[in-house]
Order: C-alpha cells, then sequence, then structure tokens
C-alpha cells in the first residue's frame, strides 16, 4: 500500500507475485500434481544446513497431551546457525510434560527438526488478525543458545 518500491520487489519480471508460501509437489501417498503448502519463507529455519518447516513440528506438538497451541522458530545457534525452538501454550489447568513432549518428538521426527529447547508461555504474541507474530517470538529467544553461561 503505497509502497511502489516494495510492490515492485514482490513481482518476478513476468509479472508473477511473490506470496512467501513454500509448497511441495506431490510426497508419500500424494500425487505428484498435488500442490501442499508447507509454510512461509520468512519462517523456514536452516538448522546445520537442513530445511526445516515449523508446521510440520507445530502439527505434531499440537496433538500432544496438554497442549492447546505451539510456535516453532528458528533461533541462532553457535554450532548449527539456527536452532529450532518450540513455545508452546499449555491448555487450562493441564501442565505438559516438556520432557516427555520433547522424547515423543524424538521419536516421530528426523534428529535435526526436533526442538533443541521446548518453553511454555501463557499465551502467544498475536497481531490484530488474530496472526501469531513469530518475529516477536524470535526476538524473545534470540539469545538462548548464544548467551554463554556463566
Amino acid at each position: 500500500w503505497r509502497m511502489p518500491e516494495k510492490t515492485r520487489e514482490e513481482f518476478t519480471s513476468d509479472g508473477w507475485f511473490r506470496t512467501g508460501d513454500i509448497g511441495i509437489m506431490g510426497g508419500e501417498g500424494i500425487p505428484s500434481d498435488y500442490l501442499s503448502i508447507v509454510g512461509r519463507s520468512k519462517d523456514l529455519i536452516i538448522s546445520g544446513g537442513y530445511n526445516v518447516y515449523p508446521k510440520e513440528i507445530e502439527l505434531i506438538i499440537d496433538e500432544a497431551p496438554g497442549v492447546q497451541e505451539s510456535a516453532v522458530i528458528g533461533v541462532p545457534h553457535p554450532d548449527f546457525g539456527e536452532a529450532v525452538m518450540a513455545v508452546i501454550v499449555a491448555r487450562p489447568g493441564v501442565a505438559p510434560d516438556l520432557d516427555a513432549l520433547q522424547a515423543s518428538l524424538k521419536k516421530q521426527l528426523a534428529n535435526f527438526k526436533v526442538p533443541k529447547k521446548i518453553v511454555q508461555i501463557d499465551e502467544l504474541p498475536r497481531n490484530t488478525m488474530g496472526k501469531v507474530q513469530k518475529n516477536m517470538l524470535r526476538q524473545t529467544y534470540a539469545d538462548t543458545f548464544t548467551v554463554s553461561q556463566q
């Protein structure tokens, strides 16, 4: 809106609009001409050279006992570039077992996708449209693995 330079950046030279969505064609048990949206390019985590799609992990975490909702983010890590981290909100009156959740994820996901840290908060930050503001979570937890332990 009223930012012509930014608007130009979002279109390809042949007129296609870059939405920022990441999709894959086909997959295991999925027809090769079927497009699945797997996330947003700005949310993609690159950990140790591997691409991690937060939505895949969030769907599993959200089904875990006691979890109301989750957000998976990438935060700076000295060895991996980015580390996978999960922020969860518990169901009212329930205290999820974070160690059990982590153990469960290790059985369901490739090791590079398993969150290195899981934290519980009261509520996820949202914008006025109700969308989770992962950028705020990334800022809040940016020093999780980079601040030296004394």
